[in-house]
């Protein structure tokens, strides 16, 4: 066994020695490899292609103008994506999806997700100062949504926007949409989503809250309240202050005569 673990070590030590020699030099990368995943929501009447890495959007394709458009600017000096590729593979996607549905009964598969839907504004509310209305809708799947927006039940498309899909690692998605709006006390909102989870569409209420003006009774037992708690801390505190002094017939100490 010794000859046997020094033949092992001494192997090691040679195999490594070679390596060194043959590619001791650093490095040199002429290239970068990106590595993520490709989506394709289809929503509306073009549809969206993002590129994924470890979760995060890097850029994602305007399907309408053709072009790549980058989450941050400074991407695109690292690398670039023809979208031409991108619009390829659609291509292939849709003929390849096209013989399948011919080839099946054309039934859409059950769908048991059902997206969740929170709104909530982007800063604390004052009337009368712009802010922003912020519906996300969670636990997507597929990525085919709707999100529309309702003020008094009317449909509001001005001040709207919203992101793409986000994937999350459950293999479901997140989408978020946005409305810029002015607070005001007669105005109530509906964040309106519609997916193959729901069997109707989902309304979202949200409204200001107002706080309501107190009354002149209350804000007299406000103020009185607030000055009897005034008059017993300053009652109490005294009471503290004598307590605290001592006797007036104590005699101070004195040396010796």
């Amino acid at each position: 066994k010794m000859t046997l673990n020094r033949a092992l070590i001494w192997g090691a030590l040679t195999l490594t020695t070679v390596l060194s020699l043959c590619g001791g030099e650093d490095i040199v990368a002429d290239h970068v490899r990106a590595y993520g995943i490709n989506v394709y929501p289809y929503y509306g009447s073009s549809g969206q292609y993002t590129h994924e890495s470890d979760g995060d959007e890097e850029f994602y394709v305007d399907l309408d103008k053709k072009e790549t458009v980058w989450q941050l600017p400074m991407f695109s000096e690292f690398r670039n994506f023809d979208p031409q590729v991108a619009l390829r593979n659609m291509a292939i996607a849709n003929y390849t999806l096209g013989i399948l549905i011919k080839s099946s009964n054309s039934t859409a598969a059950p769908n048991t997700e059902v997206p969740e839907v929170t709104v909530f504004p982007k800063s604390p509310v004052e009337l009368g100062q712009p802010n922003t209305l912020i519906c996300a809708v969670d636990n997507i799947f597929p990525p085919v949504i709707n999100i529309l927006w309702l003020t008094n039940g009317h449909s509001v498309t001005q001040g709207v926007s919203e992101t793409s899909f986000l994937s999350k690692r459950d293999h479901s998605f997140l989408k978020i949409s946005y409305l810029t709006f002015l607070p005001s006390a007669d105005d109530v909102y509906d964040c309106k989503v519609e997916h193959w989870g729901l069997d109707q569409p989902l309304l979202k209420h949200w409204e200001p809250e107002i706080p309501a003006p107190m009354s002149e009774l209350t804000e007299t037992v406000v103020y009185a309240l607030g000055l009897a708690v005034g008059l017993v801390g300053i009652v109490t505190g005294t009471v503290f202050i004598i307590q605290g002094l001592p006797p007036g017939g104590a005699s101070r100490h004195q040396g010796p005569l």
